[in-house]
Formats: C-alpha cells, sequence, structure tokens
C-alpha cells in the first residue's frame, strides 16, 4: 500500500493473490472494462481558483479507448456542472458512453467501514447511467441516493464546505475564550454534555487536509465569490496556526528557545501530510523560534522529521500540531501547546 489505511494491505494482499486486481500504465486496457471510474485530484491553485479542466482532460485524453456501451463514473469532487461538461465533450465527438457522478464520501483512515455503511449517492442523465451506477455501488451497500448530476456535485461541496464552517466556528470560539484566560474545552464540555443540540459541537484544532479548504473554495468561486461565510471560515481556520504562535510570544521568549512540535500529519492517525497546517506552523514558527524539530510516528515522507525521544529532549516548549493517539500517555517536562487538548490538560495558551 502506497499509504497508510487501515486493512487496506490484507485486502490488497487477497485480491493479488486470487488475480483479481492489476495495474497498468497503459491506457488502452480502458477500452476492456464495462464500467471505468475517474478518479483524479481537483486542487485549487494558487490564486484559490479551482480546476474546472482537470477531470474533463483526463476523460479527453481515455477518448480513443472509451467504448459506446461503457460506463464513465466519475468519482472525484467537482466544480458544479463538470459532470455535463464531460457529456457534452464525449457527445461532440460522436461518444454515447454513459455518464454517472457518484462522489467519493469516505474520510481517510476508514474507508473499509464507511464504503459499506455509508450511503451512496448516485447521479446521471440516463437511466442507463443511473442503473450501471447502481449496480456497482450496490455491491458495497444497499442504500442508494438518487439524485440529479447538478443535486450530487453540490451535495459533494456543501458537505466538506459544513464541515469547514464548523471547525471554523470551534476555532474562532476557542479563540474569544482564550483571550480572556478561559479554557474552551471546558465550556465545550459544559455544552455538549448530555444535550443533543449541541452535541455536535467540534473541539478546536487544526481543519486541514486535501478537501475541506479546497472545497469550500471551489463552492465560493462556484458562487462568483459571494460566499462571506466560507471565507471567513478559511480566515480563522488558516490563521489559527498564527494565532497560536502570536500567543506563545506573549508567553515566552521564542527567540531562545527550541520548540517541538508533534504531528505533522493533516489528521490523527494518518500520514498524509497533505495542506497540513502543522507545515505552516512550522515555517511561521521557524522565523520566530531559534529552532523547530518536529516529529510524527505515522509520517514517512519528510526527511527532517525527528524521533520523538529527540525531540522531548532536546525542546523547550512542544506544540501538539497532530492529535495522534500515541502523545496522549506523554508526560513531557516543558510546557505544552494542546489546542486540541490531547495530552488533556486543557486548551489553554
Amino acid at each position: 500500500m502506497p499509504f497508510d489505511e487501515p486493512q487496506g494491505p490484507e485486502v490488497l494482499a487477497e485480491v493479488l493473490s486470487k488475480g483479481r486486481f492489476s495495474a497498468s500504465t497503459d491506457p488502452a486496457n480502458v477500452s476492456r472494462a464495462d464500467v471505468v471510474i475517474v478518479v483524479i485530484g481537483t486542487p485549487v491553485d494558487e490564486h484559490l481558483n479551482p480546476d474546472t479542466q482537470a477531470v474533463p482532460d483526463a476523460v479527453a485524453s481515455l477518448v480513443p479507448y472509451l467504448r459506446d456501451e461503457q460506463t464513465l463514473i466519475l468519482r472525484s469532487t467537482v466544480f458544479p456542472g463538470v459532470t455535463r461538461l464531460v457529456e457534452e465533450r464525449l457527445a461532440s465527438v460522436g461518444k454515447q458512453t454513459a455518464v454517472a457522478f457518484c462522489p467519493e464520501r469516505i474520510a481517510e483512515g476508514k474507508a473499509f467501514v464507511e464504503l459499506y455503511s455509508l450511503p451512496q449517492i448516485v447521479s446521471g442523465r440516463t437511466p442507463r447511467a443511473v442503473t450501471v451506477a447502481t449496480e456497482v455501488f450496490g455491491l458495497l451497500t444497499k442504500s442508494i441516493i438518487e439524485t440529479s448530476p447538478e443535486e450530487a456535485e453540490l451535495a459533494k461541496l456543501f458537505t466538506n464546505t459544513w464541515r469547514y464552517i464548523k471547525f471554523a466556528a470551534a476555532n474562532q470560539f476557542y479563540m474569544i475564550a482564550n483571550e480572556h484566560g478561559i479554557d474552551f474545552e471546558r465550556v465545550r464540555h459544559a455544552i455538549t454534555f448530555d444535550y443533543p443540540r449541541a452535541a455536535d459541537m467540534p473541539g478546536a484544532g487544526f481543519a486541514a487536509g486535501p478537501c475541506l479548504f479546497k472545497d469550500t473554495m471551489q463552492l465560493a468561486a462556484f458562487n462568483n465569490n459571494n460566499f462571506f461565510l466560507g471565507h471567513a471560515s478559511m480566515m480563522v481556520n488558516e490563521g489559527l496556526p498564527m494565532y497560536l504562535v502570536d500567543r506563545m510570544e506573549r508567553r515566552f521568549d521564542l527567540k531562545q528557545m527550541k520548540v517541538g512540535i508533534l504531528g505533522m500529519a493533516f489528521k490523527a492517525e494518518s500520514d498524509d501530510i497533505r495542506s497540513s497546517l502543522s507545515y505552516k506552523l512550522r515555517r511561521i514558527l521557524r522565523y520566530k523560534a531559534a529552532d523547530v524539530l518536529c516529529t510524527d510516528p505515522y509520517v514517512t515522507v519528510d526527511p527532517n522529521l525527528s524521533d520523538l525521544d529527540t525531540v522531548l529532549r532536546e525542546a523547550d516548549v512542544l506544540v501538539v500540531g497532530t492529535p495522534h493517539p500515541a502523545y496522549r500517555t506523554l508526560k513531557p517536562r516543558q510546557p505544552v501547546v494542546d489546542v486540541w487538548n490531547a495530552l488533556g490538560h486543557g486548551v489553554l495558551v
């Protein structure tokens, strides 16, 4: 497995041993399939503009190998209208390949649970597209939700943006409480304990990764950048690392101190560092502090990481960047900035 996914290595080994899975870089193999599922990244650029052509261009490269009787399923999170654009481009070159859009809904680290337990959204503009897509994802779950392609495109963007906004609200609440010397985690416990209407209030922490920020910006662009709530959420969430460093500067003489960051992945129990705000935190601290040491028990792609023992031994102050379970039992000698409350001692800075 090229990345960490519980149960992934076991399932991969099984399908390889049974000859049920193969990989190829030869696009001609696409012509052998009955169903072609397209899964590619759909990032925003440095100006926060979405790449509306990523998926259509990928499909265009497959045109010589597509057959009319095939079904093409788009799985990537796309800018609204991209499904229709793919349909139009295929039609313009005389292809009658059916097109369905079925957005991926699983969370990293939970694929082999959520693929089977969550409902699958299936959309298409033709009965054949919907029927085939339903048959494919019906192999995973019997809970199928049928929508139009445009509804499905917005459903995916709304889902990720809703999570991003909730995280921003929690982070703003955290900053308000912290500015007044009040531990937000104690306040949140009082709010959520046996109180269903507030049970979904998340804790404070870095809202990062390859999806939430990016999809919020896609939605903003779709609405002609008239999305004040989304842009405000971006400012709050992306501003949290700077806020923490500012609070640390008030408390410590950072210029004379070595800072250790515990956790560089974008979320707990993951090896994925894409868009991780721990790296933004590191960039800021490298300017503000005497030195910065970083560690992560899952990340293997960053050669600049140190082992945990070195960080605990050499750092003058620690910051929890990612709340990995391995940190819960630590009893460090130095002060800890822990916006996640991973160590259980509160979140005041």
